[in-house]
């Protein structure tokens, strides 16, 4: 048995993707329901989901089951065949959405969804300008990264033109006030078109956003926000594309955020939760917006299109998150979680915000008792390294101007005693980071 240590082949032979973040610093073994463990034997809670994806948990036996049949029986096809998971899928999810929502293309990532969904828009507008927010996620490709403003900009060369970025309506950190000193996030809007339309060749093609910005530190767009950016769109003949990557299949207490608004986006893209964990995404708009498309010929032809597999998978999530009611169930627990970490920010200064909604919540740090500079970022990092060795592996966005903010999304079939431990060892690990970075 080899006997190199996993920090020797993490630096013998993985390229370092994450930027500047360290890998996790023990190795996973295997994983079920709400808890990872690991080599060593240790249990680590599980509170985002392996990449915000495991709505379901670990392992979920319905998964396991239906992986074992299918990849004997169906696993992967020319593109342009078609199978029964496949049909299947595509029917089932468009009769989870509102009208006009019919028409699916399965992929297999978020950002090939986003790159979809942006292709198909500048097909059918005949325009090439995107819109999102300045503290967008949206993937590592061409188009998905060209429309990312939260990471990852630098150092790479030039952006594709015509991307512009629209202030973040964050109602914690507000940069346009009112009279009272809250967001005053119409005239925020209307000051960011401007300078939009200031910008614009004419050539706007469509708006791309998360309904919930997530790595952009868990915000909730506010009340009326979302109906009048889409009125934005209307007005310039632009496209409305939500990316529900994260906030997509039930997480947020409604099968799809969006639907919290009243506002039915001209394309919708899913990944992360569709599969469940698995490589499986979306793009579904109306008819009307695919046949303009197919009748400019577009194009989108992977490898993967269409695979059988992950579509199995699909219909399978599909079935649980009904069975189960576990919209009322992210509701009722979200609701409890979010009760439960007030009381913690109530208790512990450096917490300065929870927001969220459902089992997406965001928990803000502050560093205004941390002496120096950077006291929320060391704040973070301190926090989240006594959770982990406490038992509970937690994911912070640390951006700037912003404090670190905790991304808590655990699976949606956590339990009720799961919520509790975590929120016991997070007030642990938030009391000790305090007392460790106090001056002495």
């Amino acid at each position: 048995m080899s006997t190199h240590t996993h920090h020797d082949d993490a630096e013998r032979h993985l390229i370092r993707y994450s930027g500047r973040a360290p890998f996790s610093p023990e190795i996973i073994a295997r994983a079920a329901g709400t808890s990872v463990f690991t080599e060593s034997g240790r249990e680590l809670l599980d509170f985002t989901s392996g990449q915000m994806s495991a709505i379901l948990g670990h392992s979920h036996p319905k998964i396991v089951e239906t992986v074992r049949k299918q990849v004997a029986l169906l696993d992967h096809l020319h593109s342009g065949m078609l199978s029964r998971p496949v049909v299947e899928l595509t029917h089932r999810l468009a009769a989870t959405l509102p009208d006009p929502l019919e028409k699916v293309l399965l992929l297999t990532t978020g950002a090939e969804a986003n790159e979809a969904a942006v292709r198909m828009a500048k097909l059918v507008t005949g325009r090439h300008e995107i819109v999102s927010f300045a503290r967008s996620w949206h993937g590592m490709t061409q188009a998905a990264a060209n429309a990312t403003y939260s990471a990852g900009r630098k150092g790479y060369g030039p952006a594709a033109p015509g991307n512009f970025a629209l202030p973040v309506p964050d109602r914690f950190h507000p940069d346009i006030v009112d009279a009272d000193g809250a967001l005053d996030w119409r005239r925020q809007l209307d000051l960011g078109f401007d300078l939009i339309d200031a910008q614009s060749v004419g050539s706007l093609a469509a708006c791309l956003v998360e309904p919930i910005l997530s790595s952009g530190g868990v915000i909730e767009l506010p009340p009326g926000y979302l109906a009048a950016l889409a009125h934005k769109c209307r007005e310039r003949g632009m496209l409305l594309i939500l990316d529900e990557a994260q906030t997509g299949l039930c997480r947020t207490g409604d099968w799809y955020a969006f639907e919290h608004d009243g506002v039915v986006p001209d394309i919708l893209t899913l990944s992360k939760t569709l599969g469940a964990g698995l490589p499986l995404a979306a793009v579904v708009t109306s008819p009307e917006i695919e046949q303009q498309a197919h009748d400019r010929g577009f194009l989108f032809f992977t490898t993967h299109v269409s695979d059988p597999l992950p579509a199995a998978v699909g219909n399978v999530v599909l079935d649980v998150l009904a069975e189960d009611g576990l919209d009322e169930r992210a509701r009722q627990l979200g609701s409890a979680l979010l009760g439960s970490l007030d009381k913690l920010a109530a208790r512990h200064d450096i917490v300065g915000d929870i927001r969220g909604r459902g089992l997406l919540l965001g928990m803000e740090l502050v560093g205004d008792h941390v002496p120096g500079d950077g006291g929320a970022d060391r704040l973070g990092a301190a926090v989240t390294q006594r959770c982990f060795d406490l038992g509970l592996h937690m994911n912070i966005v640390q951006l700037p101007g912003m404090g670190g903010t905790f991304r808590i999304a655990p699976p949606l079939t956590a339990s009720d005693e799961e919520i509790a431990r975590a929120v016991a060892i997070l007030d642990q690990a938030l009391a000790d980071a305090a007392r460790n970075a106090s001056p002495r």
